[in-house]
């Protein structure tokens, strides 16, 4: 018989199915309640600006009007995560277009547009800044006038316009210059790209006559939500509810508070539910996109491939308000120093207000951009000093027991095998098998966010399983992972959990979906509670048959032992006879992984947790006339430690490589005069099925002994690689090298017949 895994590690159907195929699942943007008006927001046109007057009294006279708010009408309060600086409407001046100026609710969308164009503001132009290079030269205008005064944590290095520097120093990067007989000098350019999500930032408000408000949302962060209410509403998170109905994808972009508190606070003024839907303009002129960057890396090497210095910069344009800038500029510095043992380290990293919409956070923040910079310089080294390029990598690459470059130690660590494999899928050995074909190879390393999560597990009545999480599914299918962990631990099948998530008053705290660590947390907090559960299961069957409850165990929906088995669902009828029910609740927090304080600066990320570790190959073909890349095969190599269902990380897998090709070749917020451009998805250029290729995974196993089942976190991974894969293999192609991403046809051609890119 066999003894290994029933549960953990199938290809089992996910939870959550149904309901989608059927088309019956609600999604935030479904949501709806009787007597709901239609919320919209009015944005500032002017980027930088003296906010001189909002007259807002002729639209409160339209019919089917029934509340318009400004300034004027809100708490003077400032909110925001490491540092806060935002406020719900502008005050004094707006700092981009689009920036929160009024908000209305109405019957209908059409009386609430009405309402918009009635509101009349007037602005004083203010000089402005619209790129990282004019914020930070000297004299440049400030953002923010006052920032010396706001509340933020006190790490944060902050002066002028640049709202956080990270730094990481190890060893003596000028020695390590010196000891290396060649040095190589690079700069890259990243843009700014949206999360592209299917379904948009949506919220539905409600006030009680208890003053307790209820906000329906497709937050990843509920209790973020939640507590950053109470901190505009000026009310104890007690009196505020927040609800996940379904999400239609977030990739980090609805982390933050983004309508929830414009849908409160009109609710609360009118006296009726609010709803608040943004449009797609909205969302590509202000939502929380990726940060554009600027990249310069100085790497020292020897002339057999062995790397002995790296300095590197980079600075991230974070918007008019600092959002998750602080953080990205943190995790970029250990992105950027890459899974390579490098002995001399000067790595920083920038978040630099300028006056464009505040960014955030988006699938693997920081991890495109820095890799892009750090793989792209890999291939530029081994081609100059006459080595292969996966050569290059391995032997230099960190292995089992080795420090990251803020001094954890390494473990776990599958990079060699994920470099090989991968090289061999696309058949490495022959890199440039025909003119103007190429292979190009990519890897890297990233983490698994900490935080704590919390369970309550109930054995139902019918003997099956209610697992309560705090966690919202994002339509990655980690809580059906984390609830086939529970499954697997109570000797059930999946199909008897059901789950209930994402609600402030009726589940659990969790940190949040984010961070590739859903799964991986609430897996790990399942054990805790299954662990417990099963303890009083044994106890009553013991008390049962007068024996002691160590001889016994839980096995195939049984408690067993002593020649004897009891079904659980009769253990659960006498439960509720007896003691009124069996409840475990389970709490996981993951432990800190260790680092050398000495090496890292204003750093709010020094360590990655659970490292996982992969590599991505590509081969492609591009056409000299017009520059177009054509993808024939891309290939993932991941370590996930533990595949807890290999599906749905394959799912993830595919769906991140499609994002990362999309920043690779295509997709760019662009920006002229501090306006957009292309605030449509006809202009703003995502991949269809149609553009991609068919991914291959290979999923690779170094458990980590923290995870469940050795499982590390997966879902951002996918993300980090396709841009340094595909500009590797466009270079090796036609022999051009694009050191700006997207990598359009256009730069393409222009590289080939000679010209300089923009």
């Amino acid at each position: 018989m066999s003894t290994g895994p029933r549960v953990v590690g199938q290809r089992l159907p996910r939870l959550d199915a149904p309901g989608k195929v059927t088309g019956t699942a609600v999604y935030a943007a479904d949501f709806a309640l009787p007597g709901m008006l239609h919320g919209k927001v009015l944005r500032s046109r002017e980027a930088h600006a003296r906010l001189l007057g909002v007259d807002a009294a002729r639209a409160r006279t339209l019919p089917g009007v029934r509340a318009v708010i400004t300034a004027a009408d809100v708490p003077d309060v400032r909110y925001g995560g490491a540092l806060k600086d935002e406020t719900v409407f502008a005050r004094d001046k707006v700092r981009y277009v689009g920036q929160p100026v009024a908000a209305v609710a109405a019957t209908t969308r059409e009386a609430a547009e009405a309402a918009l164009a009635a509101i009349d503001v007037a602005y004083e132009p203010l000089p402005a800044v619209f790129d990282v290079e004019a914020a930070l030269a000297p004299g440049a205008p400030l953002i923010h006038e006052a920032w010396p005064t706001y509340t933020a944590i006190p790490i944060l290095h902050r002066e002028g316009n640049v709202c956080n520097r990270a730094r990481i120093v190890a060893g003596d990067v000028e020695r390590g210059f010196v000891e290396a007989d060649r040095v190589f000098e690079h700069r890259f350019r990243t843009g700014m790209v949206h999360q592209g999500y299917t379904e948009p930032r949506a919220a539905v408000a409600v006030w009680d006559t208890s003053g307790q408000v209820t906000v329906w949302s497709n937050t990843q962060l509920p209790f973020e939500i939640q507590n950053t209410l109470a901190e505009i509403l000026a009310l104890p998170p007690s009196k505020i509810r927040v609800i996940v109905p379904g999400i239609g994808g977030g990739f980090g972009g609805k982390l933050r508070v983004g309508v929830e508190h414009f849908a409160a606070l009109l609710a609360r003024r009118a006296g009726r539910p609010v709803k608040i839907v943004t449009t797609c303009e909205e969302e590509l002129t202000a939502a929380y996109p990726r940060q554009s960057t600027r990249v310069e890396l100085k790497t020292g090497v020897t002339r057999d491939g062995r790397i002995t210095a790296k300095a590197g910069r980079i600075w991230f344009d974070t918007g008019a308000f600092a959002g998750s800038g602080p953080g990205v500029a943190s995790v970029a510095t250990l992105v950027l120093a890459g899974p390579y043992r490098i002995p001399n380290l000067l790595i920083e990293g920038y978040a630099v207000y300028t006056n464009k919409t505040n960014c955030g956070s988006f699938r693997a923040p920081s991890g495109p951009q820095a890799n892009f910079a750090v793989e792209s310089q890999m291939d530029m080294i081994a081609d100059a000093l006459g080595l292969d390029p996966l050569d290059f990598r391995l032997k230099n690459i960190v292995r089992e027991g080795d420090e990251g470059p803020t001094g954890q130690v390494l473990t776990a660590v599958g990079l060699e095998e994920c470099l090989r494999r991968a090289a061999a899928a696309i058949g490495w050995a022959d890199r440039r098998p025909t003119a103007d074909r190429g292979k190009g190879l990519a890897c890297g390393w990233w983490t698994t966010t900490g935080g704590s999560s919390g369970v309550y597990v109930k054995l139902n009545p019918d003997g099956t399983v209610a697992l309560n999480t705090g966690a919202a599914e994002i339509g990655t299918a980690a809580l059906t992972g984390a609830a086939q962990v529970l499954a697997e631990d109570l000797g059930v099948d999946l199909a008897d959990i059901s789950v209930v998530s994402a609600d402030t008053f009726a589940t659990p705290f969790d940190f949040g979906a984010q961070g590739s660590r859903t799964a991986f947390a609430v897996g790990n907090a399942c054990r805790a509670a299954a662990a417990d559960l099963r303890r009083q299961l044994c106890a009553l069957a013991a008390a049962q048959w007068g024996v002691a409850a160590e001889t016994l165990t839980v096995r195939d929906k049984h408690v067993v032992g002593d020649g004897k088995r009891i079904a659980l669902v009769e253990l659960a009828r006498l439960s509720q006879a007896s003691g009124g029910g069996l409840i475990a609740h389970g709490t996981f927090i993951a432990p800190p992984t260790a680092y050398d304080a000495k090496r890292v600066e204003a750093h709010v990320y020094p360590a990655f947790h659970s490292p996982s570790f992969h590599a991505h190959a590509v081969d492609l073909s591009v056409d000299r006339e017009t520059g177009e890349v054509t993808l024939h095969r891309y290939v993932v190599a991941q370590d996930v430690g533990f595949a807890m269902n290999p599906t749905y990380i394959e799912g993830q897998i595919e769906g991140g490589v499609a994002q990362g090709l999309g920043q690779a070749l295509s997709e760019e917020i662009v920006y002229e005069g501090g306006r957009v451009l292309n605030p449509n998805l006809t202009d703003y250029k995502m991949p269809t099925t149609l553009d991609l290729p068919r991914v291959e995974s290979i999923l690779v196993e170094h458990p980590s002994p923290v995870g469940p089942y050795g499982a590390k976190g997966v879902g951002e991974p996918p993300n980090i690689e396709p841009p340094a894969a595909v500009a590797n293999a466009v270079a090796a192609a036609v022999g051009v090298r694009v050191t700006t991403l997207p990598i359009t046809a256009e730069k393409v051609a222009l590289a080939l017949s000679g010209e300089a890119t923009p």
